[in-house]
């Protein structure tokens, strides 16, 4: 991997880390506790309590991504930054730059 291409995913893992973050701040929100008091029909209760549900999801999902990315950015500065955790070999640039936090090759996730 080439300085410029380094420079290049820190700079998208920043990136991703900021996004991330504001997403999560998002998603907090749509999780609060519904009110037993709002005014909202049986109906439109069971939708709320199922919107709820899916944002929790994805707020963990976000949480686990946020802390995948937060690593990468760990490890960034260390020589083996961009090759496989499996096999060794130099992870293309094109997958990094596309999911800056994978650790794995393309053959050595399948």
């Amino acid at each position: 991997m080439t300085d410029s291409e380094k420079a290049k995913l820190k700079e998208i893992i920043s990136s991703r880390i900021e996004e991330t973050k504001e997403e999560i701040t998002e998603l907090q929100e749509l999780v609060k506790p519904i009110p037993l008091d709002a005014s909202i029909g049986r109906v439109s209760r069971m939708d709320a309590i199922n919107n709820k549900t899916i944002n929790e999801s994805s707020l963990r999902e976000k949480t686990q991504q946020l802390k995948k990315l937060e690593r990468a950015k760990e490890n960034a500065e260390a020589d083996n930054f961009g090759l496989c955790s499996r096999c060794g070999e130099e992870i293309p640039f094109g997958r990094l730059e596309y999911m800056p936090h994978t650790t794995r090759c393309v053959k050595c996730v399948g």
